[in-house]
């Protein structure tokens, strides 16, 4: 007879909240889900809690009572367990955010949330590799500038930072921006890093009463606009769709719509002479 295959251990889920009714609710969810899981009312405990169990995830509310979350999160740094940190709270101000990503958080989830929400990250988290952190080099809220590993998961995760950050604007703002903004990190992540999590792409998103300007550097040797015969903002206007047949000769994934996209959600795009780096800019109506 085949021998059966051996089941993976369930990965250990500890809820830190000192609202009893929200932990229990996430034993339930998390349980239904397939994960194991451990509780613990408030930030001291908690601690204890990853020294003596060393769980594979953490779901952190930031306002414990005893020590804070941000607290929590510091120690976890000087501890031989790291786990990783995704950050339960109800406080959207960009402080509170970018204090969470120096501590390196992995994510960050506002309350109240549904329970599709929670799986949704609680998976993702548990499953990603292993990554370099993200690096904080500006923590001001009007100056925010990160080095990110050159990873899709990263740029995911920063994306989503990114969008948090940018919680107070209109949301057709927010939409068009986001897209171009994560359009362009991952190329810059793809193209320019070659998808190597050693390798670092710099990010500064500055924030005026009148504009957002987003820098994306990356570290390759950068492109020439004459050879992206793959992208549709190389066609000509009476060929909108040339650059497919491209794609399909060089065996690349349908799309290469991205870069022309961008372009018509953003006021300006500025590229640097190597095209390594690019600068975007939206323009508020104030």
């Amino acid at each position: 007879m085949p021998q059966a295959q051996e089941r993976p251990t369930p990965k250990t889920v500890l809820i830190v909240d000192d609202e009893r009714a929200l932990r229990h609710l996430l034993v339930n969810v998390l349980q239904a889900a397939g994960f194991t899981t451990l509780e613990a009312p408030d930030g001291e405990s908690g601690l204890e809690a990853i020294r003596d169990n060393r769980p594979d995830l953490v779901l952190l509310d930031i306002g414990l009572p005893k020590m804070s979350g941000l607290d929590v999160m510091a120690a976890i740094r000087n501890l031989q367990w790291r786990p990783k940190v995704i950050v339960m709270t109800g406080d959207d101000t960009s402080e509170t955010l970018v204090k969470a990503i120096r501590e390196h958080a992995y994510e960050y989830i506002l309350k109240p949330f549904g329970a599709n929400k929670i799986i949704e990250v609680v998976e993702r988290a548990t499953t990603a590799p292993a990554l370099p952190p993200i690096e904080v080099v500006s923590a001001s809220p009007d100056w925010f500038e990160l080095l990110v590993p050159c990873h899709f998961e990263a740029a995911d995760r920063v994306h989503s930072f990114v969008m948090t950050l940018d919680s107070d604007l209109p949301q057709d703002v927010r939409e068009s921006v986001g897209y171009a903004f994560r359009e362009l990190l991952l190329n810059a992540v793809e193209w320019g890093g070659g998808l190597d999590p050693n390798q670092k792409v710099r990010i500064a998103c500055m924030r005026t009463k009148r504009m957002l300007l987003y820098r994306i550097a990356d570290p390759g040797p950068g492109f020439s606009p004459n050879a992206l015969a793959h992208a549709a903002v190389s066609n000509a206007n009476d060929s909108p769709y040339s650059h497919l047949q491209v794609r399909e000769d060089k065996g690349l994934r349908p799309g290469g719509f991205g870069l022309l996209m961008t372009r018509q959600m953003v006021d300006e795009l500025i590229y640097n002479e190597a095209h390594n780096e690019v600068l975007l800019i939206k323009y508020l109506d104030r």
